[in-house]
């Protein structure tokens, strides 16, 4: 006998999570872009339904190995540096951000959940809280994200976001409105570097959440 499935949908005609694959199917089947996969529990399941759909789908896949040349045009980490990860659950969801000490992965700072985030806002929030942290202890240690958009958002200046500003996500936009002033009213030195997760792993700041 088959073992049973569990299914998550995070894009369909409804979202949530089905017990059979015939209730999966009739959200998904022929809506453009569904977004769902099959868990062994229902438990995983559920814990899967809150987190970003990228966590889970594509993740059983197997990763092309670097060769060593390759590596090494990467060089290692600075592991003197601060570290910054941003987190949010599938569409929308809570989201959360914070920041560590690379090399001891300490937790020097973090903020959330708030309503109705992005992972990307979070990303960018993170890496100004980081820059504001540095100029206020006199600190000018290189800055680590994985997220290349967010380090772009704060070279620019701007942020370009689909997500729209609600009652319940006030607070976060006017974390991010400050944020922006702050990166239009100070200058920084430290230096923003891009985190290379296919070569040396998940970021320390990571959530530990996939």
């Amino acid at each position: 006998m088959a073992k049973k499935k569990y299914y998550v949908v995070w894009d369909g005609r409804e979202t949530g999570v089905y017990n059979s694959w015939e209730s999966c199917k009739k959200q998904v089947s022929g809506y453009p872009g569904a977004v769902y996969k099959s868990f062994d529990s229902e438990e995983l399941a559920n814990e899967a339904f809150y987190d970003d759909s990228k966590e889970h789908v594509g993740k059983n896949k197997k990763k092309p190995q670097l060769t060593e040349e390759q590596k090494k045009k990467y060089g290692e980490p600075i592991l003197e540096s601060i570290s910054v990860d941003g987190a949010s659950s599938s569409r929308g969801g809570m989201s959360e951000y914070r920041g560590v000490f690379t090399h001891s992965a300490k937790e020097i700072f973090r903020q959330g959940p708030f309503p109705e985030g992005t992972n990307n806002l979070m990303e960018f929030l993170a890496l100004v809280h980081a820059l504001g942290y540095c100029k206020q202890k006199g600190i000018l240690l290189p800055i680590y994200s994985d997220s290349r958009t967010a380090i772009l958002w704060v070279q620019k200046k701007e942020i370009k976001t689909k997500q729209p500003r609600t009652k319940n996500n006030e607070q976060l936009f006017a974390l991010i409105d400050r944020a922006l002033k702050w990166l239009k009213e100070n200058d920084y030195s430290n230096k923003i570097l891009k985190w290379e997760t296919k070569v040396w792993g998940e970021i320390p700041a990571d959530f530990n959440r996939k």
